[in-house]
């Protein structure tokens, strides 16, 4: 990462007094296809339903409520990227699916996606995004953070990506603990609170 970016970089919560940095960071789409960061909270016809407009409403009602679903991280002041961490219960679709149901019956945050603006992708905001969202999951009680991430490809698309690239978890020690698909196994790194 280029060493000027790495001394600004700022992560916070989001709340409901950060909300608008999300929207400016997702743009008018949602970040992808008018996700909102609900891909993980809904079933696919609810999602199918509710992609765009709809997804933001309900996204913004969850930061309403109270409950802080990710971090944001700016660079120079400027929102540059999302990861969104909770304990994975927030994420009920993990729990449909063949290849990311629990393996056991451990309590872990989760660690689902990431979104990083167009013009920082590449430069390495992806690891430090990792390192604080596994430092905020181990302040509010994780002693397992999971995640779900992805081998790449050389025609790999950021839209592909956005569970996240296993070399970068390996690196911030996460271990494969099952592997149900050929290129996106379960990881989990256990945190000391």
């Amino acid at each position: 990462m280029d060493k000027s970016l790495l001394k600004s970089l700022k992560f916070d919560p989001l709340t409901p007094e950060t909300w608008d940095e999300l929207e400016r960071l997702f743009g008018k789409h949602g970040a992808n296809s008018g996700c909102w960061c609900m891909w993980w909270r809904q079933t696919r016809a609810e999602f199918s339903r509710q992609h765009g407009e709809p997804n933001r409403i309900a996204f913004r009602t969850i930061v309403e409520s109270g409950v802080v679903p990710g971090l944001l991280a700016y660079s120079a002041g400027e929102p540059v990227g999302w990861c969104a961490v909770e304990p994975r219960e927030s994420y009920p679709t993990l729990d449909r699916s063949r290849t990311l149901a629990r393996v056991d019956c451990e309590p872990v945050w989760s660690i689902p996606c990431f979104y990083v603006a167009r013009h920082f992708r590449g430069k390495g905001l992806m690891p430090e995004l990792l390192t604080a969202a596994i430092n905020w999951a181990a302040g509010h009680g994780a002693r397992i953070v999971e995640a779900y991430p992805v081998e790449p490809r050389n025609n790999s698309t950021s839209s592909e990506l956005y569970t996240g690239v296993m070399p970068v978890f390996r690196r911030a020690g996460f271990v494969e603990v099952c592997r149900r698909s050929k290129r996106q196994p379960i990881m989990r790194k256990t945190v000391d609170r």
